[in-house]
């Protein structure tokens, strides 16, 4: 990996040498609190928007330590900023949280997405410690492996016509203010977060077409690759499960279900909902290990 600067929106500079000298330190979670996990993958925070829920992420980065840290692209949305500029000190500190971890001996991987797709020109750079690559492939404890990817290359309307695209993100975009305003009620009710683009999302028929299509379309890649299983981002639909003996993980997002996924320190997967006080887990499909092939084993 070469290092190299890469631009970011407005970062503090001194956050990528190696001492602390941005803001107060941030207070340790409680240790009933901490959790200790051997992987953690992220997507589709979109960093520079409204729906960007920065408060909650920033609560589970605080919260979860781990050895590598998957960024599954859509992490700043460019696309929104370039029309126009969004970037609160929340958005600020998320940032400094991702490069305080990975100053502090997390490995972090950023495989860039469509929203995010500036940070292509910079694949096998290394900027404030955070690698930025096109793709990766994780070894699970346990000896699977997995794709890692955003997974926008399996979007239909991206790679045929990206201008339907940007029309779909404008009314995505309306969407997600008439939920903050709605949420905000919620909250004075006492009642806790409720994303209406994603109750949406599953009662649209077409949507749900969409989203089968979609995660086929990635564990037929996977599986002909030669690997067990995928981890990828960009539908906003946390999910895992079987798909023709293809493990398919997609980690949700940080805008509609406040979901990551993370593997345990034997191998096993996990899906973290962060948007309930409950913080549920949703365990991995009870299915046998698929073993390796031969030409994947570890020398």
């Amino acid at each position: 990996m070469r290092r190299d600067d890469l631009p970011l929106p407005p970062v503090d500079l001194k956050d990528l040498e190696p001492n602390d000298t941005g803001p107060e330190p941030e207070p340790e979670p409680a240790p009933e609190r901490q959790l200790r996990v051997r992987t953690v993958w992220i997507s589709d925070i979109h960093l520079g928007t409204p729906g960007c829920q920065a408060g909650p992420l920033l609560d589970f980065l605080r919260t979860v330590e781990c050895d590598t840290l998957y960024l599954v692209g859509d992490i700043i949305d460019g696309w929104q900023l370039k029309r126009s500029w969004y970037w609160p000190q929340a958005h600020n500190d998320v940032v400094q949280k991702l490069l305080r971890k990975a100053r502090k001996g997390t490995r972090v991987i950023f495989v860039p997405g469509n929203h995010d797709e500036f940070a292509r020109k910079y694949l096998g750079h290394t900027f404030g410690g955070v690698d930025v690559a096109a793709e990766a492939i994780h070894e699970l404890a346990d000896g699977r492996k997995l794709w890692v990817t955003h997974g926008d290359h399996f979007d239909g309307v991206i790679q045929c016509a990206k201008w339907l695209a940007y029309l779909g993100d404008s009314a995505y975009e309306f969407v997600l203010k008439v939920n903050h305003h709605f949420n905000s009620l919620r909250a004075r009710m006492g009642l806790p977060y409720w994303s209406l683009s994603r109750y949406l999302k599953l009662k649209v028929k077409r949507a749900v077409s969409y989203v089968n299509d979609f995660e086929g379309a990635v564990a037929r890649e996977a599986r002909a690759r030669g690997l067990q299983g995928v981890v990828c981002g960009h539908i906003h639909h946390a999910e895992m499960r079987m798909i023709d003996g293809t493990l398919y993980c997609n980690d949700g997002d940080w805008v509609e279900s406040l979901t990551a996924l993370v593997e345990q320190a034997d191998g096993q997967l996990q899906i973290l909902d962060w948007s309930t006080p409950e913080r549920v887990a949703l365990a991995e499909p009870a299915v046998p290990a698929i073993p390796a092939s031969p030409a994947l084993q570890p020398a």
